[in-house]
């Protein structure tokens, strides 16, 4: 079994490659050919921690596997990441064990360029304005994914504490081709954004429709949480990694698109289109350049097979990693 740490998997994952890979696995998904089942989902309620199994198969990639990750959002007050993760990967020839990554790096990576990848599909190809929504991990994966597929020329970076807004904003001046600033609020970060990133732990809307400029494409990745107003999700065209996924009844479905359904501002039908859909052309995407996109995310295990076949071809070809008896 090969066994890879946190900072190898950083290094052998490359971003660019990772993006253009999870085209064809999302494809696969909507076309029934990736085998993903529902998310098992335990919880710890004295510490509002979730523990969840994510199984997938995706035979275009050649990979089974399973990711246990760990979501812990008070976590995000403190050293520790709020998802932490191991990922286990097997032959799907003869089901042996074949090699564990850590799975905390894959699914911050992973995630960013998932939604680089619906930025890619559904954002106005002059998109230079970002909004960063949030300071953590994901803050700093999507910021760094987006400015791979769109000519990225702002960033505004908001949060809940300025200081960690602030701090994000020259790790990502030092390291990005744009000029990255923090602002004091998120109505601030939004105005006039073209691409917006809502990467928080929010329990309440950070991205309100009255914010928000024509044309904006719009990303959340909350689970569990809510990011996103229910008149920015009316007016919105909607994607999903999955139908079946993100309507999922609540804790394993979102918030964002479960409670404007329970409230009666869209029914299930207004999730326009899934990735894969817009990948093939199954589905049309923009139809203007005034229209409001949104790419609601719940993390679906195909991503994560992806990531992982990826590390593993190239820990491989660089003879990187421990190999050990299972």
């Amino acid at each position: 079994m090969l066994v890879l740490s946190r900072a190898q998997t950083e290094t052998l994952l490359n971003l660019d490659a990772l993006i253009d890979a999870l085209a064809p696995a999302m494809a696969d998904l909507s076309a029934g050919r990736a085998c993903v089942p529902d998310r098992i989902a335990v919880s710890v309620p004295e510490h509002a921690g979730t523990l969840l199994a994510m199984p997938g198969y995706v035979p275009s990639a050649g990979v089974l596997m399973t990711k246990l990750v760990s979501v812990y959002p008070h976590n995000a007050d403190g050293a520790l990441p709020t998802h932490q993760a191991v990922i286990v990967v097997f032959d799907p020839a003869v089901g042996q064990p074949v090699a564990l990554l850590d799975g905390t790096a894959i699914t911050a990576i992973r995630t960013g360029a998932c939604s680089a990848l619906s930025a890619r599909l559904l954002a106005r190809p002059d998109a230079r304005v970002l909004a960063g929504l949030g300071t953590g991990v994901q803050a700093r994966s999507h910021a760094r994914a987006m400015c791979r597929v769109r000519p990225i020329r702002q960033i505004r970076v908001a949060g809940r504490n300025y200081a960690k807004a602030s701090k994000l904003a020259a790790e990502l001046s030092g390291e990005l081709e744009a000029d990255v600033h923090a602002v004091g609020t998120y109505r601030e970060a939004l105005a006039g954004a073209d691409i917006a990133c809502a990467t928080t732990n929010a329990t309440e809307p950070v991205v309100r429709r009255s914010w928000l400029a024509p044309g904006v494409h719009v990303t959340s990745v909350v689970y569990g949480g809510r990011e996103i107003d229910a008149a920015t999700v009316r007016d919105a065209l909607v994607c999903v990694e999955s139908r079946r996924a993100a309507l999922a009844p609540y804790p394993a479905g979102s918030r964002d698109l479960l409670e404007p359904i329970r409230d009666g501002v869209i029914t299930p039908d207004h999730v326009h289109t899934e990735l894969g859909e817009l990948v093939t052309g199954v589905k049309p995407g923009r139809r203007s350049a005034e229209q409001i996109t949104l790419y609601k995310s719940v993390g679906v295990a195909v991503q994560d097979a992806t990531a992982a076949a990826l590390v593993i071809a190239a820990a491989r070809e660089q003879s990187v990693g421990q190999l050990i008896d299972p």
